[in-house]
């Protein structure tokens, strides 16, 4: 009886503490450990033969990412000569890679950052120190040559672009952020700029993340403040000055409840991690110091599982953290540790991962010649679907327009089940119709360099009429060609029979 009465002064500050060093039975035990799914996550690499062999990875000092995957392609930022360059390959495609693989060449300098559209898994966007942006169309099969021409070049930016980041839920929406300070919103689908950001951040931009529904904004920067923006009505809502004291960058994510998380340092270069609620941005919720290395903090955060992986540059292991809503908020779980240190780390969106094997995370590390998965499972022993593991997930429809979301509009994501698998769908072309100039609205806020030059927007009957008249000069060529084999046969026969 006299336990059961100290139970609850136990599991709070005070009272019968020297209870928990008495030897406990069982059911006592049970209590004192949280309980938690997630609590025997491991990490694994995979077998030699399934890594991406002789990849020569950037060598840029720039604190992104370097690689891109999804369910379909893994796209690393690889070195090249005369301008910048990245590297895309089917996921099946392991092994040791031709020297001579076609690349996505057409920046004029490095490429900074590169990032997959969410809602087309063929289309991927580059950031470039030649201050443009680009869209690219990766066909499912390897092309021959490299892929010089993207589908649209968005150019507004007078510096270089770092950052580039997809809109979650309304299509063909893209935010870059360059060393210009200024952030931009494009329509992808008609190659414009939807808002210019600007006036906001007095200095260098170290990250910018999306909330679940893409109606807010949160930006790092070197000035030390954390923003948090509503980019439609261009305001900052809600700021937080040096929420780590020290100087060294600040990496900042949305939680799926709309928290903030933030990796950075202390005063004593110490790294450290906290959770924030922008409601109230004066005091942490949760803030924890790691260790002293370096290398700044990438987060990883899956909003499925409420699981944050830390992934330092230069670092040989991720860490990774479950965040609740008790006490201590944000607890640690395991780390994964090898030999050699990353350069660089991608992350697959949650429809790409076996939930056969119970796999909740897969990791794409970057070494200096090669690219190796690394595999995060829940040890289960039934083969069955796990549905506490696998909630519905994002899927790849698109819940707004572009033009919607500019209006007002919001959308949670389209969800999807993972019970019998994803598969991915087909090539979907991205159509970029560019508006008549006439026509064209200036976009809000100054206008910078304008992108490429309009062209004149065309009916759908004139269309229909252009594809006809082309439909019916291939038969002629057809027609033409077919003659003229049957002319040559006849020439040879002829010539044939004079012999």
């Amino acid at each position: 009886m006299r336990l059961e009465g100290c139970e609850a002064p136990r599991r709070s500050a005070g009272g019968c503490r020297a209870l928990t060093l008495r030897p406990s039975p069982p059911a006592m035990s049970r209590r004192v450990v949280r309980q938690s799914k997630f609590r025997h996550v491991f990490g694994q690499p995979v077998k030699a033969d399934q890594m991406y062999e002789d990849i020569r990875v950037s060598k840029v000092t720039w604190d992104s990412s370097f690689c891109a995957v999804n369910p379909k392609f893994v796209a690393i930022i690889v070195e090249s000569g005369g301008g910048g360059a990245f590297m895309v390959l089917p996921l099946t495609k392991t092994g040791r890679v031709d020297k001579n693989h076609p690349l996505v060449t057409g920046h004029t300098a490095p490429v900074l950052d590169i990032d997959w559209c969410p809602h087309n898994d063929n289309v991927i966007a580059s950031a470039s120190e030649d201050t443009t942006v680009m869209v690219w169309q990766i066909p499912d099969y390897v092309p021959v040559r490299n892929i010089t021409e993207p589908v649209v070049t968005l150019e507004g930016h007078s510096k270089r672009v770092g950052i580039i980041s997809w809109h979650p839920t309304a299509r063909n929406v893209l935010l870059s952020a360059g060393c210009d300070n200024l952030v931009i919103l494009w329509n992808v689908g008609t190659g414009e700029m939807l808002l210019v950001l600007e006036d906001m951040h007095t200095d260098l931009i170290y990250n910018v993340g999306w909330n679940r529904n893409g109606s807010l904004l949160v930006t790092t920067c070197k000035d030390k403040k954390v923003r948090v923006i509503d980019p439609r009505k261009q305001q900052v809502v809600a700021e937080r000055f040096a929420p780590h004291e020290g100087l060294r960058p600040v990496r900042a994510v949305f939680t799926r409840e709309g928290h903030i998380f933030t990796t950075g340092f202390t005063r004593m270069s110490q790294r450290e991690l906290g959770l924030w609620d922008p409601k109230n941005f004066e005091e942490p919720i949760a803030l924890q110091e790691m260790d002293t290395s370096n290398g700044v903090l990438l987060p990883f955060y899956d909003p499925d599982s409420s699981i944050v992986y830390l992934c330092g540059k230069g670092d040989s292991s991720i860490r990774y953290f479950e965040i609740t809503n008790e006490a201590p908020y944000v607890h640690y779980l395991n780390t994964y540790s090898s030999k050699e240190p990353q350069r660089g780390m991608g992350f697959m969106p949650k429809r790409g991962l076996d939930v056969s094997k119970c796999e909740i995370a897969r990791f794409f590390k970057l070494h200096e010649r090669k690219c190796e998965p690394i595999v995060m499972t829940v040890p289960r022993k039934s083969d069955l679907f796990q549905d506490d593991l696998y909630p519905d997930t994002p899927g790849p429809e698109p819940a707004l327009e572009a033009d919607e979301w500019l209006s007002g509009k919001d959308a949670e994501p389209i969800l999807i089940s993972l019970r019998d698998g994803y598969i991915p769908v087909k090539n979907r072309e991205l159509k970029v119709v560019k508006k008549n100039i006439l026509d064209n609205k200036p976009p809000p806020g100054p206008r910078r360099h304008s992108h490429s030059a309009s062209e004149p927007d065309f009916s759908r009957p004139a269309l229909e009429e252009v594809l006809e008249e082309i439909r019916v000069l291939k038969e002629m060529v057809q027609a033409q060609e077919k003659r003229i084999s049957d002319l040559e046969n006849k020439l040879c026969q002829f010539t044939n029979g004079t012999d």
